[in-house]
């Protein structure tokens, strides 16, 4: 099979690096870079909607890379929700195997995040309000697949000018039963299990996550900014007061404990009096977030049912997930079959959740899809996707 580039594609260069996208996908724009992949903006000509597209850095460089990129891309396709970032479209230009490097990752396009959102602006309590709503809601959904994020933060928090939210980036996030590590959120929004290195934790790390992210946007500044992760745990020990026996009995490693048992005692801080110019119901939030324990903090499920979001609470959105099968990612694969199942994947048929053309198939007599990929209308013989 010949490698050149796939018909119906283009490149585009953004920043002296080279995008081999469809054609349907223009005027590309970088708009984000990280560790393990580069985010363009872009104007689907077939839609007329800005799509965000997302190319992972060699993803193939090493079986670790290939399997943290088809976790990424299993994740992105099982979440449905609109709370939480899906998959609109996943593809490569390259025609072969042997020749497959790169995949992109096709997702809504929302404009800002959080982090950005309350650099600009101090948020009103309304908006407070709605956004943390949503993000309960989209985290209720994760936690239900057997997920955990593990990097809530407000730059994984995209929002646009409705002021509705997704939850972003799943690259580090694993399901509940894993073994983990302790270096995985950024350090502000860090859970002080997390920082403790316990060898397993749950899914409150993310509402302890929810948490900081709410006093932020109440007060305009992080509530804890530590310098390094014992700093950080001294910080969150000022608001909290020094852990109790009980919470020390729970932790596993040894070290953490004596470490926790030699820090000079404080005093738990009345949160109520530290944000005094707060909705008392806001703040009863953040109580039931920030607590030491994990198995005493309040889930996503519970917070949801708190009367501060009782004036947007609609429980019928309020979804739950297919379980998510985690057996895949934990497995131990040879580079080329990580490399075969992500190939596979990026260049499978899939059914678009676009309106019917109205044009009959000649095989079926059924109503047919445009394919968005390639702007035309295909029969049966050349992929078509057909409706009763």
């Amino acid at each position: 099979m010949s490698s050149r580039t796939r018909p119906g594609y283009c490149r585009q260069d953004v920043n002296k690096t080279t995008w081999e996208v469809p054609e349907r996908y223009r005027d590309l724009k970088q708009v984000g870079t990280g560790a393990y992949g580069t985010v363009c903006s872009a104007v689907d000509f077939r839609t007329g909607t800005k799509v965000a597209i997302k190319k992972l850095h060699r993803p193939f460089q090493s079986e670790l890379f290939a399997k943290r990129a088809y976790r990424e891309l299993r994740l992105l396709k099982h979440m449905k929700h609109e709370n939480v970032i899906g998959l609109v479209d996943v593809f490569t230009a390259d025609l072969s195997l042997d020749r497959f490097h790169d995949f992109y990752l096709v997702m809504p396009f929302m404009g800002t995040d959080l982090g950005k959102l309350m650099k600009l602006q101090q948020l009103s309590e309304d908006k407070v309000q709605f956004l943390v709503y949503q993000m309960l809601k989209g985290l209720k959904y994760i936690h239900s697949a057997g997920i955990i994020h593990r990097d809530l933060k407000p730059g994984n928090l995209a929002v646009n000018q409705e002021c509705e939210l997704k939850i972003l980036d799943f690259g580090l996030a694993r399901q509940a039963d894993s073994e983990m590590t302790g270096y995985v959120v950024t350090r502000w929004y860090r859970a002080p299990e997390v920082i403790l290195s316990w060898m397993h934790y749950t899914q409150t790390v993310d509402i302890w996550s929810v948490g900081c992210i709410m006093a932020e946007m109440l007060s305009g500044k992080p509530l804890f900014k530590g310098n390094d992760h014992l700093d950080q745990l001294t910080e969150i020990m000022k608001i909290t007061g020094t852990p109790t026996q009980e919470f020390i009995t729970k932790l596993q490693s040894q070290d953490a404990k004596n470490y926790v048992k030699s820090l000079p005692k404080v005093q738990k801080k009345d949160l109520q009096a530290l944000f005094s110019t707060v909705n008392p119901q806001a703040v009863t939030v953040i109580e039931r977030m920030l607590l030491l324990d994990p198995e005493r903090r309040v889930t996503a499920a519970a917070a949801l049912a708190l009367p501060y979001f009782s004036e947007f609470r609609e429980p019928e959105e309020e979804t739950e997930a297919q379980p998510y099968d985690h057996s895949v990612d934990n497995s131990d694969l040879p580079l080329e079959q990580w490399k075969r199942k992500e190939g596979k994947a990026a260049t499978e048929p899939r059914v678009y959740s676009l309106a019917p053309n109205g044009r009959l198939c000649t095989e079926t007599g059924r109503i047919t899809w445009t394919c968005p990929l390639e702007a035309l209308v295909f029969c049966c013989k050349t992929f078509c996707y057909c409706v009763p």
